[in-house]
């Protein structure tokens, strides 16, 4: 599984997010996710069709095929809920 993080500098929510994901990614170094700024990544915006309901949370199986998407702020709890009912995937 991987995660797709989309933000941008002028996302309230995203600095929220930030160091959520911080913690869980420390805590779980097996997951792979890749960040990316809004504003400068134009190409992996256009092809993941990300808008500007900011952060976006592209999640993504073994083969790339995502399987759900999440938009804004949201708990490390459900995060984790979500990462570990999904972990083999």
């Amino acid at each position: 599984m991987k995660v797709l993080k989309f933000g941008a500098v002028w996302c309230s929510g995203c600095l929220v997010m930030r160091p959520r994901w911080q913690e869980i990614e420390k805590e779980n170094p097996w997951l792979k996710t890749e960040y990316y700024d809004f504003d400068k990544d134009k190409e992996a915006v256009k092809k993941w069709k990300i808008d500007k309901n900011l952060p976006t949370f592209v999640f993504l199986d073994k083969k790339g095929k995502e399987f759900l998407r999440l938009h804004g702020e949201i708990s490390k709890e459900e995060l984790l809920k979500i990462i570990n009912e999904n972990k083999d995937k």
